[in-house]
């Protein structure tokens, strides 16, 4: 009988908590990166993609999938670093790593995106999801160096610095729900 791979295993969860268990387990035997900012931008990508699907259900993308990527898209990010070459390089180090424990060259390819250092053209659309979801999350969220931006300052700094003059292909419906959220948070 064949060997069932991480991929596989993980992938074939679809329950959210069991997912986010797995991971835990996953950080104590491997020490991947992993930590409530990850949950807390997973959860982004999982309601963003729902969002999506609920708007556009012709995409019909697979939120199981994303919840996936954006879980594991930083296992190779290391925490505190100032070196250029360690953070441009993370996410494909990270993809690598990935295709290692069974991901496929897609979902490789997906986890590579959630940043523009690697992998720039040709983006899978799931990419650019877990991508509004790292940045957004990673301006929203306290730092030890400064306070959290205003949801509303978050979208205008992706839109107009971070992500200016590149083709993500969410960005409209992603600050069209983030104006959501913050309207329901009100």
């Amino acid at each position: 009988m064949e060997e069932e791979s991480f991929a596989s295993y993980i992938l074939s969860q679809t329950d959210w908590g069991k997912k986010l268990e797995i991971m835990f387990y996953l950080k104590k035997k491997t020490n991947i990166y992993y930590n409530n900012a990850v949950i807390f931008k997973t959860l982004i990508s999982k309601m963003f993609t729902e969002y999506l699907n609920d708007k556009n259900p012709e995409m019909n993308l697979d939120t199981n999938l994303i919840i996936t990527a954006r879980l594991l898209c930083d296992c190779c990010k290391e925490e505190d670093t100032t070196d250029q070459n360690i953070i441009q390089n993370y996410a494909k180090k990270g993809a690598e790593y990935l295709a290692t424990l069974g991901f496929d060259e897609h979902f490789c390819q997906i986890c590579e995106g959630v940043n523009r250092y690697t992998l720039k053209d040709n983006r899978p659309i799931e990419s650019d999801i877990i991508e509004l979801a790292d940045q957004f999350g990673g301006l929203v969220l306290d730092r030890p160096e400064r306070k959290g931006y205003s949801p509303e300052e978050a979208i205008d700094t992706i839109k107009n610095n971070n992500l200016k003059d590149v083709d993500n292909k969410v960005i409209n419906q992603f600050s069209e729900f983030v104006k959501l959220l913050d309207s329901v948070e009100a």
